[in-house]
C-alpha cells in the first residue's frame, strides 16, 4: 500500500536520517532502469529528497528526461522507496541547500565546480521500517 509524506511514522523518519546510503532508480530514454548507489537526504516539512551529483551524469539526464525518480534505503527488514517528480537544480541556492544537508548527514562534501543537486518532490512512499 502506498503511502504520502505526511503518513511516515517517526521511527520511519528516523531511519530516514540514520546514515544509510541508498540506491536512486531513474530511467533511460529507453525506458531501462538505471539504479545508482546515492547518498541522499530527506526534508521532512516538504516531503522531498536531495541528492547532490555531478551535472552531464546519467542520472542528472535521465531526470531531465523522465521526471520522476525513486530513492530506496534498505537496512536488514528495513526499507524504504520514496518515489515522486524529480528535477535538476543548478541554482546556487539550491545545491547549496542540498550539499548543506548532505552534510549534516554524511560527511562534508568534496569540492566539484559542476555540481547541481537532484530534487524529488515524494508523492508515494513504499516499505517496512
Amino acid at each position: 500500500m502506498s503511502r504520502d509524506h505526511s503518513e511516515l511514522t517517526e521511527a520511519e523518519i528516523d531511519f530516514l536520517t540514520e546514515r544509510h546510503l541508498g540506491t536512486l532508480t531513474t530511467l533511460r530514454s529507453d525506458g531501462s532502469p538505471h539504479v545508482v548507489a546515492i547518498a541522499f537526504t530527506y526534508e521532512r516539512d516538504t516531503g522531498s529528497v536531495s541528492i547532490i551529483s555531478s551535472d552531464r551524469t546519467q542520472k542528472v539526464k535521465n531526470v531531465e528526461g523522465a521526471g520522476r525518480a525513486v530513492v530506496c534505503q534498505v537496512d536488514g527488514r528495513r526499507w524504504l522507496a520514496l518515489e515522486g517528480s524529480a528535477l535538476v537544480d543548478r541554482t546556487p541556492e539550491g545545491v547549496g541547500a542540498a550539499v548543506a544537508a548532505f552534510e549534516g548527514r554524511y560527511r562534508p562534501a568534496r569540492e566539484n565546480p559542476s555540481r547541481v543537486a537532484i530534487e524529488i518532490n515524494v508523492d508515494r512512499i513504499l516499505g517496512s521500517a
